[in-house]
């Protein structure tokens, strides 16, 4: 399936249903959960550690993978965690489009990023929503959106084109607290690929990912402050313990900005994103979100 996101770039992206063999918990009209799974820089639908994760959220709902701009066989280029917020949000959108009444995101590295600054940004509509506002004045995206949402007809906050794109509970696994971290080994080589023309063709290349060549103007919402505006929604935050790119202050950063609402696995031995998340930490992760989310 190729989806568009809010500003126009195409989105492969793939529906699974439940695996039929597993105990699934279906609502009262008989719909299962659906898991969106949003992976790390250099990742994809199609990568064999998305595709593992996936296999083991399927024991617990159906899935969507999808891959961000810039990856895969999605247009676009990558903005590392910028504009990346519209694709997953055209991800969770098809999910209701296509009946799930429950949604949850999990995102790794990148994609945890994502997944919370698309929590903060895309609430659940209702008199808390309309009062608290969800639109992004740092990010030039958004503020796309946000035309868009006066265009459409849609209100204020961020436009949803294809329909409701909140989500009912998130994960974010190794996720960074703040942006422009350089304190590893490991950053210092992304930031490289990233900023550097010979960086981005190694990227293209060798890591088979298009990276933008512009920086951000405006820088877009930290993840810490996206973490402190997503309550009252289910957060789970998990972090290795040996993470080669972003320490342990960084998950605690984010669970202190969450407050009481979040909650945080600090996982002994585990290393970064989905590479380094094994089959039971997975099934840990889809047992909390199908008891957190509403109607889970």
């Amino acid at each position: 399936m190729v989806l568009l996101a809010a500003d126009g770039v195409a989105i492969e992206a793939v529906h699974e249903p439940a695996d039929f063999d597993a105990d699934v918990t279906h609502d009262a009209a008989g719909r299962v959960p659906v898991t969106v799974v949003a992976h790390g820089f250099t990742g994809s639908a199609g990568r064999p550690h998305v595709r593992r994760a996936a296999a083991v959220f399927r024991r617990y709902g159906a899935v969507i993978t999808f891959s961000f701009r810039g990856h895969g066989a999605s247009g676009g280029r990558s903005t590392v965690g910028d504009r990346e917020v519209l694709d997953l949000a055209a991800a969770v959108a098809w999910a209701r489009r296509l009946g799930h009444r429950t949604v949850w995101t999990v995102g790794f590295s990148m994609g945890g990023s994502v997944v919370l600054r698309h929590a903060a940004l895309y609430p659940a509509a209702g008199p808390d929503a309309q009062a608290s506002g969800h639109a992004d004045a740092q990010s030039p995206s958004l503020a796309d959106a946000q035309g868009s949402a006066s265009a459409d007809g849609h209100g204020s906050g961020l436009a949803e084109p294809h329909g409701p794109a909140h989500t009912d509970a998130v994960v974010a696994v190794s996720a960074p607290a703040r942006w422009y971290y350089r304190g590893t080994a490991a950053m210092r080589r992304l930031h490289w690929v990233v900023t550097r023309p010979l960086g981005r063709a190694v990227g293209r290349y060798g890591l088979h990912t298009r990276i933008h060549t512009s920086d951000w103007d405006p820088v877009p919402l930290d993840p810490a402050e996206a973490a402190a505006r997503i309550a009252p929604t289910p957060l789970l935050l998990v972090h290795g313990d040996r993470d080669p790119y972003f320490p342990l202050d960084h998950p605690r950063a984010l669970a202190t900005a969450a407050g009481p609402q979040a909650d945080l696995w600090l996982e002994p031995g585990m290393g970064h994103a989905e590479n380094a998340a094994d089959e039971a930490l997975l099934a840990r992760i889809a047992d909390w979100a199908a008891r957190r989310a509403p109607g889970g």
